[in-house]
């Protein structure tokens, strides 16, 4: 069963925004894009401690990780890229798609694909297209899920992404939208639809047109997955390296302006993506949040932890994550992008963690 609200919703809703404030204020003081893509820099020059940066990377390679890239007020600190063990043949099927031309493996990045498509919604409600208060059946056909026509009717765009639609993963209803978090991927699939709807184009076109083209993330699409990964109910998935991922988190950083100095979502949008939620303080919109009293897991059972998300890791942090333990970490106080890629760590839910006790030893003391 999942977490269920409880206590006096408008106390709560005002602890929430207390929690959010520190992430909102950080990407309302982001500075305007310059428009020069991030360029390497020796670590020492940067303030990175070069023991403990080594550590880092030793640690994640150790990981079973394919790229990883750290990038501190858009200079490169460090960027690597692994092979694929030989014996990784069933990850390879469903995930390798390639190889980009600077040698960086094309990744399905699984769940992180849904706060690529956050940042897409924003767009759109930007441009008059989408409104998430209207019921995901305005956008999508009626009988997307099998709920009853009545339940259907009142689970709006906002609760897919918020993952508080009230559905199992079967489409089934279970509870009331609003009540419960559910990390419930089949559910939030129906975004693409919806925002196909919304657009009248087609997902490609979308992401082309509204987020990749401009961001300069020239090695990011979409693509079908083999059958086995396409049954759990997300049947396109996100193929892109680690730099392009990097891409998308300086878009975070610079307040919704790409690189070169088009604006790609409004800074109003792009902070609406990172504010708490009533069924899980650690979750926006399709954004995981590190500011959190407490969070609840992704899984069915979506197991409850007090304290933020990662505890090593500064309030702030906002992260896109996925199975095989991607990640993007975006920290605004700092001006830091984290990305991982890779085969599911051995370390598992201990990664995080473990992760950013070894980046906070080796990055420049905060100001």
């Amino acid at each position: 069963m999942c977490e269920v609200l409880t206590g006096d919703v408008p106390t709560m809703m005002k602890r929430l925004a207390a929690v959010g404030a520190a992430v909102v204020l950080g990407l309302a003081a982001t500075r305007v894009s310059s428009s020069a893509q991030a360029q390497k820099v020796e670590p020492a020059a940067a303030g990175w401690n070069q023991v403990a940066l080594a550590d880092v990377i030793a640690y994640v390679r150790s990981q079973r990780t394919t790229g990883f890239v750290i990038i501190d007020h858009n200079r490169i600190i460090t960027e690597q890229n692994w092979p694929v063990a030989a014996s990784a043949v069933a990850f390879k099927a469903n995930f390798i798609h390639g190889t980009a031309p600077d040698g960086a493996l094309l990744e399905d990045v699984a769940s992180q694909q849904k706060s690529f498509i956050a940042i897409l919604a924003g767009v759109a409600i930007d441009k008059g297209l989408l409104d998430l208060s209207k019921p995901v059946s305005f956008y999508a056909k009626t009988g997307w899920s099998k709920a009853t026509p009545a339940q259907e009717a009142n689970i709006t765009v906002r609760n897919l992404m918020e993952m508080n639609s009230g559905l199992q993963e079967d489409l089934t209803s279970e509870a009331e939208p609003d009540t419960k978090f559910f990390y419930n991927t089949p559910a939030y699939a129906v975004m693409k639809p919806v925002l196909e709807g919304a657009a009248r184009k087609s997902l490609d076109d979308i992401t082309r047109e509204w987020l990749t083209a401009p961001v300069g993330m020239k090695d990011t699409s979409w693509d079908n997955r083999t059958a086995a990964f396409a049954a759990a109910g997300n049947p396109t998935g996100l193929v892109t390296t680690p730099r392009d991922i990097a891409r998308m988190g300086q878009l975070v950083l610079d307040g919704g302006v790409a690189v070169g100095g088009q604006r790609v979502i409004s800074t109003a949008q792009l902070a609406a993506l990172f504010k708490p939620t009533a069924t899980n303080p650690s979750y926006g919109h399709l954004w995981w949040l590190n500011g959190g009293a407490y969070a609840l897991a992704a899984g069915p059972a979506a197991v409850r932890t007090n304290g933020q998300l990662i505890p090593a890791a500064p309030k702030d942090l906002v992260a896109a994550q996925g199975a095989q333990d991607r990640k993007l970490y975006v920290v605004p106080s700092r001006q830091l992008i984290v990305v991982r890629t890779g085969q599911a760590t051995p370390d598992g839910p201990r990664f995080n963690e473990n992760l950013w006790t070894r980046l906070m030893n080796a990055a420049p003391k905060a100001k």
